[in-house]
């Protein structure tokens, strides 16, 4: 049995469309293998003409049902006739529809229908086509009825009649040669059937939407609709702030007028407890302002009748255990402004003094996130727009539940991040040390903005004699493991570096180091130790890109630097090499994210580097270096849209190097005359300098360091005095153990060198060599 839907939704019912109600449809030739059909009995054709040309008078409206006969049966508006059966083959007769009933039936020998004149009538409302068809009404005062010729299906022929008020009646075609009619009438929703002695099957009825239920159909509809698109926009934001105001742009004006945010202050993250007492916070409001056009129709916003402006809400709100808000907010579903519970809460909500409109024109909701409840939003509606709906407490609460459980992520996530960030900055450098004779400037670029984590790392570490050691540093990936791994290399380096291990063996033993850490632990590093006394830069290689050193002048080369293995691979050699490192000259260490991408290889990238450098010290001309900061800018600047595909480290060190004239320096044999002949020798390099205001203090401090490098050292004690912006004086011997300082009491005859060098210098420090140890102290000058 085929049964054919009563209605379709957004489908405007015939008698809302004058224009198509009398249009005849196309005539459909007969299906050859179908025998020709015998003239229709005359009562039948009169019947039927009569039914087509005179619609029955209108009569009083009853709600739709079923009439059910032994053979079909016929509906109005919300039902439908369904075919006969006869002994014979039957088939598809063609069907008639109302406003959005549906009538077919079938004959017995009928294997296709004609449509056309002869075929369908109409009436005000409705039609009935084809053969053995029948027609049904709608729910109109003017029902309309049709009829079918019996074209195609042997002898029987079918009428059917629809009433007012959405009752109809209905005939289905007989079987053989009698032919039989039933009838239907479905007053005040019941149902009756009276039919001849037919063999067909009784049919099932089936439900149908009248005007009332499509349109309350269509609301819910939107009702859908609205909260997909509200839900898809708080789901976008990241952080707290873009979710409260993705739920304020998402509700105002289309489901509120206004809408109040509170959260709790401060906001539990994760596992935490919250803290007492149960404070919220007004984190955002967001209100209609009315137009010029509401302004024409009458509103204003100073018509207290239309005006949803309760004064400012309280800033904070304090929750009392046990009182009406607290109920409400472990209630966790929202609830109307109107009712008890929300009447007693809002008041302590919004502030003394403050209340909402009388009706449903409010909905207070809480936010509750994974645990607890961690706000509440109050959406208000003004008095001239339809009040709240049962179901948009539903709506409130879709949208609540959304909100809580992005900001209890959002939370949760600005922890993670903040924790993430906080890591990498301690692993880095907070600030870069200004050693004498070199000027440093550095960058750091994580691979994302979101997860500021990475395992690129560089460094500045003050080594003795003036010098300093230069880091940069790339861990495989860029995740907390890649900026852990990075710490603790970083640490190792530095803990080398004080050791004054040559670059080699420093390499050498961050490679060991990163195999203890664990398999696959790998990462490339460039280890350089700068001396400005020399001018010299002695550089060793794990893998890293080689550095680009850009001469005064604007020429820019890529340095020649045995490439070596990664660390952490192990058993592997790393060999360095001693440069020229003019003054004025400027070295920049990076990592590969600079240089390499998808869109590019890693030496297509480097001569790009190279060529940008050179163009920019062209700019500040043959006797001037680019500026630091700004050269770092510059180089950043290469990047493109999609060559952020890794974190990028910049170090560039601008080498100033120390003169010759400013550098004094000494050989004094372990004997007990070596502190009054470092005494002169110091005087005389300070009246050079025109430094004799600090002869004094310097002749102290000298005598002071050289005695106790004497009393222990069994080689020849070196002395060196560098006047740069500071005076720094330099003592070493061979003896490794540090100097301590130490109170000396009364009767003690030394135990009072370094007091003294503590309270007379700026500076002071010891630092163990390979060799030896080194004692220096550096005073201000006044040039």
């Amino acid at each position: 049995m085929t049964e054919h839907p009563t209605s379709h939704e957004g489908r405007q019912p015939l008698a809302a469309r004058p224009q198509e109600r009398t249009r005849p449809r196309q005539e459909t030739p007969p299906s050859p293998a179908a025998p020709a059909a015998p003239a229709p009995a005359p009562a039948s054709r009169a019947g039927a003409a009569s039914a087509s040309s005179s619609p029955p008078p209108p009569t009083a409206a009853a709600p739709a049902g079923p009439g059910r006969g032994p053979s079909g049966r016929g509906t109005g508006p919300s039902g439908h006739g369904t075919q006969g059966h006869g002994p014979g083959a039957h088939g598809p007769a063609g069907h008639g529809t109302g406003a959005s009933g549906l009538a077919c039936g079938h004959g017995t020998a009928a294997t296709a229908r004609a449509d056309g004149p002869s075929g369908d009538g109409t009436g005000p409302a409705g039609y009935a086509g084809g053969p053995g068809d029948h027609g049904s009404g709608p729910g109109g005062p003017a029902a309309g009825t049709g009829a079918g010729a019996a074209d195609g299906t042997g002898t029987g022929a079918v009428a059917g009649t629809g009433t007012a008020g959405g009752a109809g009646t209905g005939g289905a075609g007989g079987s053989g040669t009698g032919g039989a009619a039933g009838t239907g009438a479905v007053p005040g929703g019941s149902a009756a059937g009276v039919a001849g002695p037919l063999e067909g099957l009784p049919a099932q009825a089936g439900p149908s939407l009248g005007p009332e239920p499509v349109a309350a159909a269509r609301h819910e509809g939107d009702r859908l609709r609205f909260v997909g698109a509200a839900t898809r926009r708080i789901a976008r934001g990241i952080d707290l702030d873009e979710i409260v105001l993705g739920l304020c742009r998402a509700t105002v004006p289309t489901f509120s007028d206004a809408i109040l945010v509170y959260l709790r202050d401060p906001l539990p993250v994760g596992d935490e407890r919250p803290v007492d007492p149960f404070v919220l916070r007004l984190r955002r409001t967001d209100r209609l302002r009315l137009t010029e056009d509401d302004s024409e129709l009458g509103l204003s916003a100073a018509d207290p009748e239309t005006d949803l402006d309760l004064g400012p809400a309280a800033e904070l709100c304090e929750v009392q255990a046990g009182g009406a808000l607290a109920e409400v907010l472990r209630g966790v579903r929202p609830v109307f402004g109107d009712s008890a519970a929300a009447r007693a809460a809002l008041p302590e909500l919004l502030g003394d003094g403050r209340c909402v409109p009388s009706g449903h024109r409010a909905i207070l909701a809480p936010l509750r996130g994974r645990r607890r409840v961690i706000g509440a939003a109050v959406f208000l509606r003004r008095p001239d727009r339809p009040a709240f709906e049962p179901n948009d407490l539903l709506v409130a609460a879709q949208l609540a539940t959304h909100t809580a459980l992005g900001i209890d992520k959002a939370v949760l996530y600005g922890r993670e991040a903040y924790i993430a960030d906080e890591l990498q900055r301690t692993m880095l450098p907070e600030n870069l040390p200004q050693p004498t004779g070199v000027k440093l400037a550095s960058r750091y670029l994580p691979a994302a903005e979101t997860a500021r984590v990475g395992g690129d790392w560089y460094d500045a570490i003050p080594l003795p004699g003036s010098r300093v050691a230069l880091v940069v540093g790339d861990v495989m990936g860029h995740s907390m493991t890649s900026a852990a791994i990075m710490g603790q290399l970083r640490t190792t380096a530095q803990t080398l570096a004080g050791l004054d291990l040559p670059p080699q063996e420093v390499l050498h033993h961050l490679d060991e180091q990163a195999q203890r850490l664990g398999e696959n632990r790998m990462a490339t590093c460039l280890y350089a130790v700068y001396d400005p006394v020399a001018h010299r830069i002695t550089i060793a290689n794990a893998g890293h890109p080689p550095p680009i050193l850009l001469h005064l002048g604007g020429r820019a080369e890529v340095l020649r630097v045995p490439p070596g293995a990664p660390i952490g691979v192990g058993g592997v050699d790393f060999e360095a090499v001693e440069l020229d490192a003019p003054a004025g000259a400027t070295l920049l260490l990076y990592t590969d994210g600079l240089v390499e991408s998808r869109l590019r290889d890693v030496w297509t990238g480097i001569e790009q580097l190279r060529e940008r450098l050179a163009a920019t010290a062209q700019l500040t001309g043959p006797d001037h270096s680019p500026p630091l900061e700004a050269l770092c800018d510059d180089v950043l600047d290469m990047l493109g849209p999609g060559d952020r595909d890794d974190d990028i480290a910049l170090l560039a060190a601008r080498f100033d190097g120390i003169a010759p004239s400013d550098v004094a320096y000494w050989f004094l044999e372990p004997e007990e005359q070596a502190p009054g002949r470092a005494r002169r020798l110091a005087r005389r390099a300070l009246a050079r300098w025109d430094l004799e205001d600090l002869s004094d203090s310097v002749e102290l401090l000298v005598s002071e360091v050289v005695t106790n490098a004497v009393r222990y050292a069994e080689r020849p004690v070196t002395l060196r005095l560098l006047r740069t912006d500071v005076l720094r004086c330099e003592v070493g011997d061979d003896s490794p153990q540090l100097p301590r300082q130490r109170r000396a009491r009364d009767t003690d005859e030394g135990g009072r060198g370094l007091f003294l060098v503590n309270r007379l210098a700026r500076r002071w420090g010891a630092t163990r060599l390979s060799t030896g140890k080194v004692v220096w102290f550096e005073l201000p000058t006044r040039i």
